[in-house]
């Protein structure tokens, strides 16, 4: 008994470590708009930064360091890759349904896309050690072209400043920074050609720059007033991003029989909360970045809890 409370302990323990940072940036981004120091104009800048230089630059990096050769497992990245594209399409149906034409993009984004390059793989290494970085990395890098790739398809579709048509997807898509960022890793990768170290080094330096700016931004742009306007729609989504889709997932994964800690890292995946890059994605889409925040805040809350409950359900169960 004390080892498993010890267990519990230790797990809520790296679940609070891995998203607590993330309410401190929001928190402080509240703090400095409150105080003058940042203001709509640095909110812009700072925003179209992170999605045109800063995140793809991230992104690109991970993907360069992932060993393509090791870990691969077919029918975990199968099964993962067919949970993205299923869930991302259940969302945008109950989006038909339920949400105001305009907010549909955004709804749809942060029900689906996790943070599964920071968050997942931080609990993935913590929970399983070099298997959990090495599968997990192999898995955020394939799943990153896939939110991606989704992502700017419904923005452009549902945003007040484009016109919907294939040319305009496609710009959309092949124009994307954040796209265009892994697809110019991937040949890094597969090659395994490496960066002289100084560049290395420096664009370390200025990827670093990526998830301060981003969560100080959404911290800046959140406000009581839009709480309470998005509040519906931005719980609606953070269910199916942190309930929903973990749940409907895990159990697909038993009927096709993944357990173990491949069943584990899955369940940290489809669970973990929604991704920044979905406010940063949606600000340049000129679509509704207050909600994509209150998703982002929302569904990081909530994770907290739900990813500590649905680990000690599959423990207790015997299944990982």
């Amino acid at each position: 008994m004390p080892s498993a409370m010890s267990d519990v302990l230790a797990l809520v323990q790296a679940t609070f470590d891995v998203t607590a940072p993330v309410f401190a940036l929001v928190l402080l981004g509240c703090v400095l708009k409150r105080l003058g120091w940042i203001d709509t104009p640095f909110i812009n800048t700072a925003s179209a930064l992170v999605f045109r230089a800063t995140m793809p630059t991230l992104l690109f990096l991970g993907i360069l360091k992932a060993d393509l050769g090791e870990a691969l497992q077919p029918l975990l990245l199968g099964y993962f890759a067919l949970a993205t594209v299923v869930s991302f399409l259940a969302a945008w149906g109950w989006a038909i349904w339920r949400c105001p034409h305009a907010d549909r993009g955004v709804y749809v984004q942060g029900a689906f896309r996790g943070n599964c390059g920071i968050v997942g793989l931080a609990l993935a290494a913590t929970q399983y050690g070099d298997y959990g970085l090495s599968v997990g990395g192999i898995m955020a890098g394939m799943v990153i072209l896939f939110y991606n790739v989704l992502s700017a398809i419904v923005l452009a579709l549902y945003s007040p400043h484009l016109e919907a048509n294939w040319r305009t997807l496609l710009r959309s898509i092949l124009g994307n920074p954040l796209i265009i960022g892994i697809l110019l890793a991937i040949p890094f990768a597969y090659f395994q050609w490496q960066l002289p170290r100084w560049l290395d080094t420096s664009a370390r330096y200025f990827a670093g720059l990526t998830l301060p700016l981003a969560l100080m931004c959404i911290g800046a742009t959140l406000s009581l007033a839009s709480l309470r306007e998005s509040s519906g729609l931005a719980v609606g989504a953070s269910l199916w991003k942190i309930v929903w889709i973990p749940l409907l997932g895990v159990l697909g994964a038993l009927a096709l029989g993944i357990q173990g800690p491949a069943l584990g890292i899955l369940f940290l995946y489809l669970g973990c909360p929604t991704a920044a890059s979905s406010f940063v994605m949606a600000r340049a889409a000129g679509s509704n970045a207050q909600l994509a925040a209150t998703i982002v805040v929302l569904s990081t809350l909530g994770g907290m809890l739900t990813t500590n409950l649905g680990l000690l359900l599959l423990k207790g169960f015997s299944l990982l």
